[in-house]
């Protein structure tokens, strides 16, 4: 970014508390409109002929103001409108002063307008017109945002609705989009920087002294002891859930904070669509409206069997579309608090302006356990309540603390391997995983990953309410190519926290070549996560089928989130020639080197 940002304190919590309400329009979002604009709201854009315009504006979300990066004027970008079997043609026109660029992401289309500067074309550069040409071939929620440096985390993101030229299997009243996301007045650059500092710099849940004497009176010396000093050796903390908290960030819907309520309205007995859309740059959610049951009906803009649930977890850059039904003439509260538990996103449903419902507390904070360090195995062993030593305590130099790892562990780049380890595959480079241990890129190989998919996760899992978990996912219209693949790629998610490194198979995406994929060729990727933090995957260009248990009826997606220590797989078509991208869709994971290049031919 070309502004610089005084840096906030490291413990502020903000929940944009000092802001007044803002109104909503019926049937579109509301967004967080540029200072020095008229209106509130910036419209649909719709028709086969659309302009956008990026550039730089103000906007005040946390009461200070703050340049954002923005599309006509608006953050979060317009709502786009496209009609299936429509060619559409898209100018973006460059008002910044650095390149940018515009990816549709979960899109069909032609690779050299995919939007990835670099890979398929070089971008837009200042002051010049891009324009993207290309047929809407499906249908469904989307969004599309920026592929260059961190404009995606200033502001460039907006929802793309692409409307079926056949009737929906599901019929509804009216429809809203939700579309959260996560802010910060820090200038991202300095945020990663933070993060390559210290990998735990915004994470301010780390257990104490006071935390080890408690759970030592609770549980036992002995145990306690134990169990500190295996997190201890393995140099990691179970608190350390996600890598910006809400000390930075402030959890926006529809490019709201809390306090402004967004709200959208409904009459008693009608059916509600809300199209959810993950647009943040790093942040997962745990959404809910209490005491109005969810019927999710479409994933990734993908249709499947309806299932109601009280609550799911949606990673970056997925998208869900749920049905609700409000017989009561009250509010409700959308509740989408962070994974973490340090903030969230709010708005509200009501039969009238001027109505709140209550906020929910938040649940209790996560731990992480031994599944997440890839001792799935094992047979779920609850560590998550044991975290090592507190940084600069008595405790972190002590004898006792330095004992050997758990078996079925391996942390060091010396130790040999299991001998109840599975049998090894080589990963996409033909390269044996076991050869990463050591890495310099590379803290921790799960050497027992486990099917993450019936999880619902940290934080979820026996939580007493209904959570949609991937296996609950029933394609109504599958893949119609079922034949079996010709081939499977592994590929191991590699990261060191304490150097705040990210990559596949222990490599950066500098240190690479691309995959090589035959044009038509039927491919599996099987997904293996070695570390402690959960990765949405993202491939450009396709749609995959998750083999999620559900033959004959796998649920099709553009973006998957692989759980610590879980291990999964997709299949999909290689039928799109060209250079696409595949990576973790964690912003700062992409920047730090979690990205490769699936070139197909």
């Amino acid at each position: 970014m070309a502004e610089s940002f005084p840096a906030p304190s490291r413990r502020r919590f903000v929940q944009g508390l000092a802001l007044a309400g803002a109104g909503a329009v019926i049937g579109r979002p509301t967004w967080t409109r540029a200072q020095g604009t008229a209106g509130s709201d910036p419209g649909v854009l719709t028709g086969d002929r659309i302009d956008l315009t990026v550039g730089r504006s103000p906007v005040d979300i946390t009461g200070r103001r703050r340049m954002a990066t923005a599309v006509n004027g608006s953050v979060p970008a317009p709502t786009l409108r496209l009609q299936q079997g429509d060619t559409v043609t898209i100018n973006v026109t460059n008002r910044l002063d650095e390149t940018t660029s515009i990816h549709w992401h979960g899109f069909r289309l032609p690779n050299d307008m995919d939007g990835v500067p670099g890979l398929t074309y070089a971008g837009i550069r200042p002051g010049e017109t891009f324009t993207y040409r290309f047929p809407i071939v499906q249908s469904g929620t989307f969004f599309y945002h920026g592929h260059s440096g961190m404009q995606e985390q200033t502001g460039l993101y907006g929802p793309a609705l692409l409307i079926p030229s056949v009737r929906e299997p599901y019929e509804y009243d009216r429809e809203y989009i939700v579309v959260l996301s996560d802010w910060t007045d820090e200038d991202p650059d300095q945020v990663a920087a933070n993060l390559k500092r210290q990998g735990d710099y915004y994470n301010f849940h780390q257990r104490t002294l006071g935390d080890f004497l408690r759970e030592a009176h609770e549980k036992g010396l002995p145990h306690t002891w134990e169990a500190w000093a295996t997190w201890a050796k393995m140099r990691m903390d179970p608190t350390d859930i996600m890598d910006v908290s809400g000390s930075a960030y402030t959890f926006l819907l529809n490019g709201q904070p809390p306090a402004r309520n967004w709200t959208a309205f409904f009459k008693a007995g009608e059916r509600i669509r809300l199209r959810f859309i993950n647009a943040a740059a790093m942040s997962t959610f745990d959404v809910m409206i209490p005491d109005l049951p969810l019927t999710v009906v479409a994933a990734d803009g993908s249709d499947v069997r309806p299932v109601t649930v009280d609550e799911f977890r949606i990673g970056v850059a997925e998208t869900y579309d749920v049905i609700v039904e409000p017989r009561a003439d009250r509010a409700y509260a959308i509740f989408a608090q962070a994974e973490d538990r340090t903030g969230y996103a709010r708005g509200t449903l009501a039969p009238r302006p001027g109505m709140s419902a209550p906020i929910p507390a938040m649940d209790p904070r996560p731990l992480r356990t031994m599944a997440d360090m890839g001792m799935g195995a094992m047979g779920g062993m609850k560590m998550g309540a044991t975290p090592p030593a507190p940084s600069g305590s008595a405790m972190a130099g002590m004898p006792g603390m330095d004992m050997p790892a758990m078996p079925g562990m391996d942390h060091s780049a010396a130790a040999s391997s299991s001998p109840a380890q599975a049998p090894v595959v080589v990963n996409a480079d033909g390269v044996d995983p076991r050869t990463l241990k050591g890495e310099y890129s590379v803290d921790n190989m799960a050497t027992h990953p486990i099917d993450r998919l019936g999880e619902a996760g940290d934080g979820l899992d026996g939580n007493g309410r209904k959570v949609l978990v991937y296996t609950d996912l029933r394609a109504l219209e599958p893949d119609p190519d079922t034949r079996p693949p010709d081939r499977e790629l592994v590929f191991h998610l590699t990261g060191n926290m304490e150097r705040f490194i990210w990559g596949f198979d222990g490599k950066k995406f500098s240190q690479v070549a691309p995959v090589h994929v035959k044009l038509g060729e039927r491919i599996r990727f099987t997904l293996i996560n070695d570390t402690m933090m959960e990765h949405p995957i993202h491939l450009h260009g396709f749609l995959f089928s998750v083999e999620n248990g559900q033959d004959g009826a796998l649920p099709l997606k553009h973006t998957i989130t692989v759980k610590p220590g879980g291990k999964l797989s997709f299949i999909y078509t290689a039928d799109t020639p060209g250079r696409w991208a595949f990576h973790c869709h964690l912003m700062y994971h992409m920047e730090d080197g979690m990205f490769r290049t699936v070139l197909v031919a």
